[in-house]
């Protein structure tokens, strides 16, 4: 494995854990298990899908592509709940952002 791809991975993996805690304070610890369990997963997807992507193309166009592949993947898990946490989806956008920004610095640093 490449080391944009470990990063993604690893971004996705952490970003998922503050959802899950962000996900818990929002639903007063209602939520299932499975259903945290898939949150995680679903971020941890979005990291995975960025990380396989090419790394040759500008910042800027790199950001709009971890939009894009943040809301398209999160985009499953939200129709798949039934649109139950419109927030959680919104940040899949924010978090592929954040990926694909760490994805570039470990690039840029090599």
């Amino acid at each position: 494995m490449n080391k944009r791809l470990i990063v993604s991975i690893i971004g996705g993996a952490i970003l998922g854990g503050v959802c899950i805690i962000g996900a818990h304070i929002r639903y007063d610890g209602t939520l299932e298990f499975s259903y945290l369990l898939s949150f995680w997963f679903n971020r941890v997807l979005i990291g995975l899908f960025i990380g396989l992507l090419p790394a040759n193309i500008s910042l800027p166009k790199r950001l709009v592509r971890g939009f894009l592949v943040g809301i398209f993947i999160s985009f499953a898990f939200y129709s798949a709940t039934e649109f139950l946490d419109l927030t959680g989806f919104l940040v899949g956008g924010i978090y592929g952002i954040i990926i694909e920004y760490a994805a570039y610095m470990t690039k840029r640093r090599v």
